[in-house]
Protein backbone atom coordinates (compact mmCIF):
# COMPACT_ATOMS: atom_id res chain seq x y z
CA UNK A 1 0.00 0.00 0.00
CA UNK A 2 1.31 3.43 -0.97
CA UNK A 3 1.70 5.84 1.92
CA UNK A 4 0.33 9.32 1.52
CA UNK A 5 2.78 11.94 2.85
CA UNK A 6 0.79 14.19 5.15
CA UNK A 7 2.73 17.29 4.11
CA UNK A 8 1.56 16.75 0.55
CA UNK A 9 -2.03 16.11 1.63
CA UNK A 10 -1.99 19.26 3.77
CA UNK A 11 -0.59 21.20 0.81
CA UNK A 12 -3.46 20.01 -1.38
CA UNK A 13 -5.91 21.23 1.26
CA UNK A 14 -4.20 24.62 1.45
CA UNK A 15 -4.44 25.06 -2.32
CA UNK A 16 -8.16 24.22 -2.27
CA UNK A 17 -8.87 26.49 0.70
CA UNK A 18 -6.78 29.41 -0.58
CA UNK A 19 -7.90 29.07 -4.19
CA UNK A 20 -4.51 29.46 -5.89
CA UNK A 21 -1.01 28.02 -5.68
CA UNK A 22 0.43 31.45 -4.86
CA UNK A 23 -2.02 32.02 -2.00
CA UNK A 24 -1.34 28.53 -0.62
CA UNK A 25 2.40 29.26 -0.76
CA UNK A 26 1.90 32.44 1.26
CA UNK A 27 -0.25 30.60 3.82
CA UNK A 28 2.32 27.81 4.25
CA UNK A 29 5.35 30.15 4.04
CA UNK A 30 6.94 28.28 1.13
CA UNK A 31 7.49 29.13 -2.53
CA UNK A 32 4.81 28.57 -5.20
CA UNK A 33 7.25 26.17 -6.85
CA UNK A 34 7.32 24.04 -3.69
CA UNK A 35 3.53 23.96 -3.64
CA UNK A 36 3.40 22.86 -7.28
CA UNK A 37 6.01 20.15 -6.70
CA UNK A 38 4.14 18.72 -3.69
CA UNK A 39 0.83 18.59 -5.56
CA UNK A 40 2.45 16.97 -8.60
CA UNK A 41 4.19 14.44 -6.36
CA UNK A 42 0.88 13.57 -4.71
CA UNK A 43 -0.79 13.18 -8.09
CA UNK A 44 2.00 10.89 -9.25
CA UNK A 45 1.80 8.86 -6.05
CA UNK A 46 -1.97 8.37 -6.36
CA UNK A 47 -1.99 8.10 -10.14
CA UNK A 48 -4.84 10.57 -10.36
CA UNK A 49 -5.43 14.20 -11.27
CA UNK A 50 -6.38 15.84 -7.98
CA UNK A 51 -6.91 19.47 -8.95
CA UNK A 52 -8.60 21.30 -11.79
CA UNK A 53 -6.28 24.21 -12.55
CA UNK A 54 -9.08 26.77 -12.71
CA UNK A 55 -9.40 30.10 -10.90
CA UNK A 56 -10.01 29.33 -8.14
CA UNK A 57 -8.70 25.78 -8.31
CA UNK A 58 -11.20 23.01 -7.66
CA UNK A 59 -10.60 19.45 -6.49
CA UNK A 60 -11.51 16.57 -8.76
CA UNK A 61 -13.57 13.71 -7.34
CA UNK A 62 -10.32 12.00 -6.28
CA UNK A 63 -9.07 15.30 -4.88
CA UNK A 64 -12.19 15.64 -2.76
CA UNK A 65 -11.33 12.32 -1.08
CA UNK A 66 -7.90 13.62 -0.05
CA UNK A 67 -9.23 17.03 0.98
CA UNK A 68 -11.67 15.27 3.28
CA UNK A 69 -8.81 13.14 4.64
CA UNK A 70 -6.75 16.27 5.32
CA UNK A 71 -9.57 17.90 7.26
CA UNK A 72 -10.17 14.72 9.26
CA UNK A 73 -6.49 14.40 10.14
CA UNK A 74 -6.45 18.02 11.28
CA UNK A 75 -9.50 17.35 13.45
CA UNK A 76 -7.87 14.31 15.07
CA UNK A 77 -4.64 16.21 15.66
CA UNK A 78 -6.48 18.99 17.47
CA UNK A 79 -8.33 16.47 19.64
CA UNK A 80 -5.07 14.68 20.47
CA UNK A 81 -3.37 17.94 21.46
CA UNK A 82 -6.31 18.79 23.70
CA UNK A 83 -6.24 15.39 25.42
CA UNK A 84 -2.46 15.60 25.95
CA UNK A 85 -2.67 19.13 27.31
CA UNK A 86 -0.09 20.38 24.84
CA UNK A 87 0.29 23.98 23.76
CA UNK A 88 -2.51 25.22 21.58
CA UNK A 89 -5.10 23.00 23.25
CA UNK A 90 -6.79 26.06 24.71
CA UNK A 91 -7.72 27.35 21.30
CA UNK A 92 -11.41 27.06 20.38
CA UNK A 93 -12.39 24.29 17.99
CA UNK A 94 -14.27 24.98 14.75
CA UNK A 95 -17.14 22.64 13.90
CA UNK A 96 -18.44 23.08 10.36
CA UNK A 97 -22.01 21.90 9.70
CA UNK A 98 -24.28 22.10 6.66
CA UNK A 99 -27.90 22.78 7.62
CA UNK A 100 -31.02 23.41 5.55
CA UNK A 101 -32.68 26.82 5.89
CA UNK A 102 -35.90 25.55 7.49
CA UNK A 103 -34.03 23.71 10.24
CA UNK A 104 -31.96 26.84 10.89
CA UNK A 105 -35.14 28.90 11.19
CA UNK A 106 -37.04 26.51 13.44
CA UNK A 107 -34.97 24.27 15.71
CA UNK A 108 -31.28 23.94 14.88
CA UNK A 109 -29.88 27.19 16.30
CA UNK A 110 -31.23 26.28 19.75
CA UNK A 111 -29.07 23.16 19.60
CA UNK A 112 -25.90 25.21 19.68
CA UNK A 113 -26.79 26.75 23.03
CA UNK A 114 -26.95 23.27 24.58
CA UNK A 115 -23.41 22.28 23.69
CA UNK A 116 -21.31 22.49 26.89
CA UNK A 117 -19.29 25.71 27.00
CA UNK A 118 -16.24 23.95 28.39
CA UNK A 119 -15.75 22.26 24.99
CA UNK A 120 -14.85 25.70 23.58
CA UNK A 121 -16.44 25.09 20.20
CA UNK A 122 -17.38 27.62 17.59
CA UNK A 123 -19.64 26.78 14.69
CA UNK A 124 -19.39 27.52 11.01
CA UNK A 125 -22.82 26.85 9.54
CA UNK A 126 -23.31 26.44 5.82
CA UNK A 127 -26.89 26.92 4.66
CA UNK A 128 -27.84 24.45 1.97
CA UNK A 129 -30.95 22.60 0.83
CA UNK A 130 -31.36 19.31 2.67
CA UNK A 131 -31.15 17.46 -0.65
CA UNK A 132 -27.71 18.95 -1.32
CA UNK A 133 -25.97 19.11 2.08
CA UNK A 134 -24.44 15.66 1.50
CA UNK A 135 -22.40 17.12 -1.36
CA UNK A 136 -20.58 19.39 1.10
CA UNK A 137 -19.69 16.31 3.16
CA UNK A 138 -18.33 14.52 0.11
CA UNK A 139 -16.22 17.56 -0.75
CA UNK A 140 -14.84 17.74 2.80
CA UNK A 141 -16.16 21.29 3.23
CA UNK A 142 -18.11 20.35 6.37
CA UNK A 143 -17.67 17.63 8.95
CA UNK A 144 -21.39 17.08 9.59
CA UNK A 145 -24.71 17.83 7.91
CA UNK A 146 -28.46 17.76 8.35
CA UNK A 147 -29.56 15.95 5.20
CA UNK A 148 -32.57 14.20 3.68
CA UNK A 149 -30.45 11.28 2.49
CA UNK A 150 -30.30 8.08 4.59
CA UNK A 151 -27.41 6.81 2.45
CA UNK A 152 -24.13 7.62 4.19
CA UNK A 153 -21.48 9.57 2.32
CA UNK A 154 -18.27 7.48 2.13
CA UNK A 155 -16.40 7.83 5.40
CA UNK A 156 -19.49 9.09 7.26
CA UNK A 157 -22.00 7.67 9.71
CA UNK A 158 -25.70 8.45 9.60
CA UNK A 159 -28.50 8.54 12.17
CA UNK A 160 -32.16 9.45 11.86
CA UNK A 161 -33.30 12.76 13.38
CA UNK A 162 -37.04 12.66 12.68
CA UNK A 163 -39.47 14.18 10.19
CA UNK A 164 -40.11 17.85 9.47
CA UNK A 165 -43.77 18.37 8.59
CA UNK A 166 -44.87 20.95 6.02
CA UNK A 167 -48.36 22.38 5.64
CA UNK A 168 -49.87 23.74 2.40
CA UNK A 169 -50.99 27.27 3.32
CA UNK A 170 -51.85 30.66 1.87
CA UNK A 171 -53.01 34.07 3.05
CA UNK A 172 -56.75 33.90 3.98
CA UNK A 173 -57.71 36.41 1.27
CA UNK A 174 -55.67 34.51 -1.33
CA UNK A 175 -57.29 31.22 -0.31
CA UNK A 176 -60.81 32.66 -0.38
CA UNK A 177 -60.27 34.20 -3.81
CA UNK A 178 -58.42 31.39 -5.58
CA UNK A 179 -58.68 28.08 -3.74
CA UNK A 180 -62.36 27.25 -3.93
CA UNK A 181 -62.18 24.70 -6.74
CA UNK A 182 -60.50 21.28 -7.16
CA UNK A 183 -56.87 21.63 -6.13
CA UNK A 184 -55.56 19.45 -8.96
CA UNK A 185 -56.90 22.12 -11.33
CA UNK A 186 -56.62 25.47 -9.56
CA UNK A 187 -53.02 25.02 -8.38
CA UNK A 188 -51.79 24.66 -11.96
CA UNK A 189 -52.25 28.37 -12.62
CA UNK A 190 -51.95 30.01 -9.20
CA UNK A 191 -48.91 32.04 -8.09
CA UNK A 192 -46.61 29.96 -5.90
CA UNK A 193 -43.69 30.86 -3.64
CA UNK A 194 -40.42 28.91 -4.03
CA UNK A 195 -37.14 29.16 -2.15
CA UNK A 196 -34.91 29.36 -5.22
CA UNK A 197 -34.66 27.96 -8.73
CA UNK A 198 -33.60 24.53 -7.44
CA UNK A 199 -36.65 24.31 -5.18
CA UNK A 200 -39.15 21.84 -6.65
CA UNK A 201 -40.87 21.06 -3.36
CA UNK A 202 -44.14 22.73 -4.32
CA UNK A 203 -43.95 21.08 -7.74
CA UNK A 204 -43.77 17.68 -6.07
CA UNK A 205 -46.88 18.48 -4.04
CA UNK A 206 -48.84 19.40 -7.19
CA UNK A 207 -47.55 16.37 -9.08
CA UNK A 208 -48.93 14.13 -6.36
CA UNK A 209 -52.31 15.86 -6.63
CA UNK A 210 -52.36 15.57 -10.42
CA UNK A 211 -50.92 12.03 -10.51
CA UNK A 212 -47.82 13.29 -12.24
CA UNK A 213 -49.54 15.30 -14.97
CA UNK A 214 -48.14 18.68 -13.96
CA UNK A 215 -46.08 20.62 -11.46
CA UNK A 216 -46.88 23.99 -9.89
CA UNK A 217 -47.52 27.11 -11.93
CA UNK A 218 -44.70 28.84 -13.79
CA UNK A 219 -45.86 32.04 -12.08
CA UNK A 220 -43.65 31.82 -9.01
CA UNK A 221 -41.87 34.13 -6.62
CA UNK A 222 -38.37 33.19 -5.43
CA UNK A 223 -37.68 34.11 -1.79
CA UNK A 224 -34.36 32.57 -0.62
CA UNK A 225 -34.77 32.78 3.17
CA UNK A 226 -36.99 30.64 5.35
CA UNK A 227 -38.44 33.59 7.26
CA UNK A 228 -38.90 35.59 4.05
CA UNK A 229 -40.63 32.65 2.40
CA UNK A 230 -43.22 32.49 5.18
CA UNK A 231 -43.77 36.25 5.06
CA UNK A 232 -44.23 36.14 1.28
CA UNK A 233 -46.95 33.50 1.63
CA UNK A 234 -48.63 35.39 4.51
CA UNK A 235 -48.52 38.59 2.42
CA UNK A 236 -50.53 36.90 -0.33
CA UNK A 237 -47.88 36.60 -3.03
CA UNK A 238 -48.76 32.94 -3.53
CA UNK A 239 -49.31 29.64 -1.80
CA UNK A 240 -46.50 27.50 -0.38
CA UNK A 241 -45.50 24.61 1.84
CA UNK A 242 -44.44 26.00 5.23
CA UNK A 243 -42.84 24.10 8.14
CA UNK A 244 -45.39 23.23 10.78
CA UNK A 245 -43.42 25.07 13.48
CA UNK A 246 -43.63 28.30 11.48
CA UNK A 247 -47.16 27.82 10.18
CA UNK A 248 -48.96 26.95 13.44
CA UNK A 249 -48.63 30.38 15.14
CA UNK A 250 -49.81 32.15 11.99
CA UNK A 251 -52.70 29.75 11.54
CA UNK A 252 -53.82 30.46 15.10
CA UNK A 253 -53.72 34.23 14.57
CA UNK A 254 -55.42 34.04 11.17
CA UNK A 255 -52.48 35.31 9.10
CA UNK A 256 -52.37 31.99 7.26
CA UNK A 257 -55.06 29.55 6.19
CA UNK A 258 -54.68 25.88 5.39
CA UNK A 259 -56.32 24.74 2.17
CA UNK A 260 -55.64 21.01 1.81
CA UNK A 261 -56.67 19.22 5.02
CA UNK A 262 -54.87 15.94 5.51
CA UNK A 263 -52.34 16.63 2.74
CA UNK A 264 -49.29 17.42 4.83
CA UNK A 265 -45.79 16.59 3.58
CA UNK A 266 -43.20 14.98 5.87
CA UNK A 267 -39.50 15.26 5.04
CA UNK A 268 -37.23 12.81 6.89
CA UNK A 269 -34.01 14.36 8.17
CA UNK A 270 -30.75 12.63 9.03
CA UNK A 271 -27.51 13.60 10.74
CA UNK A 272 -24.41 12.58 8.83
CA UNK A 273 -20.89 13.13 10.15
CA UNK A 274 -17.35 12.01 9.62
CA UNK A 275 -16.45 8.67 11.20
CA UNK A 276 -13.97 10.09 13.67
CA UNK A 277 -13.29 9.33 17.31
CA UNK A 278 -13.66 13.03 18.08
CA UNK A 279 -15.08 13.99 21.50
CA UNK A 280 -16.22 17.38 20.21
CA UNK A 281 -18.04 15.94 17.20
CA UNK A 282 -19.56 13.16 19.31
CA UNK A 283 -20.94 15.71 21.80
CA UNK A 284 -22.43 17.82 19.00
CA UNK A 285 -24.07 14.73 17.49
CA UNK A 286 -25.65 13.74 20.81
CA UNK A 287 -26.91 17.27 21.38
CA UNK A 288 -28.38 17.53 17.88
CA UNK A 289 -30.09 14.15 18.15
CA UNK A 290 -31.66 15.01 21.53
CA UNK A 291 -32.91 18.40 20.30
CA UNK A 292 -34.30 16.90 17.10
CA UNK A 293 -36.27 14.34 19.12
CA UNK A 294 -38.03 17.27 20.82
CA UNK A 295 -38.56 19.43 17.73
CA UNK A 296 -39.32 16.94 14.95
CA UNK A 297 -41.91 14.26 14.47
CA UNK A 298 -40.85 10.67 15.06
Amino acid sequence: MTDLPLDQVRTLLAVVDEGTFDAAAAALHVTPSAISQRVKALEQRTGRVLLLRTKPVRPTESGEVLVRLARQVARLERDAYAELGLSGSGEPTRVSVAVNADSLATWFLRVLTRVPEELRLYFELRREDEDHTAALLREGVVMAAVTSSPDPVPGCSVRSLGRMRYLPVAAPEFAARHLGGPLDQVLLDLPVVAFDRRDDFQDGFVRRLTRGRSGASALRHYVPTSEGFVEAVAAGLGWGLVPEAQADPLLRTGRLAGFAPGRTVDVPLYWQQWKLDSPALAQVAETVTAAAAEALRA
